[in-house]
């Protein structure tokens, strides 16, 4: 799995490269409309388009009896259970379809998300860096006690351009490290995360600090450890290898995307347009949906 987030994270950085400088609806806009069209594609050649009309129609022919005939309780209950009946047919005819975008669908929000799901960290901005150990860390890392609590032997290591800004805080319920840290010239860093009198263990973590101007950037919040779902969600660096640490956060802000008067998530404004691009491209690609 890491070899193919390696590769789809270096196409979509390639394809969304010409619009990081523009504002995030331009790109998502772009996105949108191919992926329209892909999902109409796929959608007339693995569906029954001769079914789905049949049954549209039939839908369409209940409602229109349910208008109808408002003032006959019967005729409108009778209507209503064919309408149920023909909207549980139409969701059949849609399953194959839908089987075959899952995969491809959730693979491009996930690569999505690290572009516009958050913001860097500005110069002068600060963050937390959180390294969360492994179940039974205690075998693989040396210990030292700390107000009667058994604490690991760990050390940040950031260069210059990023400033850690306080010690590591250790918290057992969690057995979690919280370093703060914060950004000071734009670029992306690499963080080592030594564990150890000696750095026995020392993992590094990507790190980006911005320069402001609303570019859009890819940002890796977590890097996680090498389970297969968390490589599907958390595809923007390698997998961590085997060892004490479990997973890898930096806390990036939230971004928001402006959009018809609001600012709002992402995902929102790219749903909102690929139904949109959809249903007004069905006709011309010939597809009932």
């Amino acid at each position: 799995m890491a070899a193919i987030n390696a590769v789809l994270s270096t196409v979509f950085d390639a394809i969304l490269a010409p619009f990081s400088g523009f504002p995030p609806l331009v790109g998502l806009t772009i996105v949108s409309l191919v992926t329209a069209i892909a999902m109409l594609m796929v959608f007339k050649a693995t569906s029954d388009q001769d079914g789905l009309a049949a049954v549209k129609k039939k839908i369409h022919a209940c409602l229109f009896e349910i208008r109808l005939y408002n003032d006959d309780l019967r005729a409108i209950l009778r209507a209503q259970g064919e309408l149920l009946v023909h909207n549980l047919h139409y969701m059949r005819f849609s399953l194959a379809p839908m089987a075959w975008m899952i995969v491809p669908f959730v693979l491009l929000v996930a690569q999505l998300q690290f572009h516009y799901g958050y913001e860097p960290i500005q110069p002068g901005q600060t963050a937390l860096v959180k390294v969360a150990l492994s179940e039974g860390w205690e075998d693989a890392v040396p210990v030292s006690e700390v107000d009667g609590f058994t604490k690991p032997v760990a050390r940040l290591e950031a260069p210059a351009g990023v400033e850690i800004t306080s010690p590591a805080i250790w918290i057992p319920t969690e057995s979690e490290l919280d370093w703060r840290i914060k950004g000071e010239t734009p670029g992306d860093y690499d963080l080592t995360i030594h564990l150890g009198q000696d750095g026995e263990t020392s993992i590094t973590k990507r790190v980006r600090v911005g320069g402001g101007g609303g570019a859009i950037e890819r940002m890796s919040p977590i890097r996680p450890d090498g389970s297969f779902l968390d490589q599907i969600i958390y595809p923007a660096e390698a997998p961590l290898p085997d060892g004490p640490i479990h997973r890898i956060t930096v806390t990036y802000p939230d971004a928001d995307v402006w959009f018809l008067g609001w600012n709002t998530h992402w995902l929102v404004v790219f749903f909102i347009l690929s139904i949109v691009f959809a249903f007004a491209l069905r006709n011309r690609f010939g597809v009932t949906i």
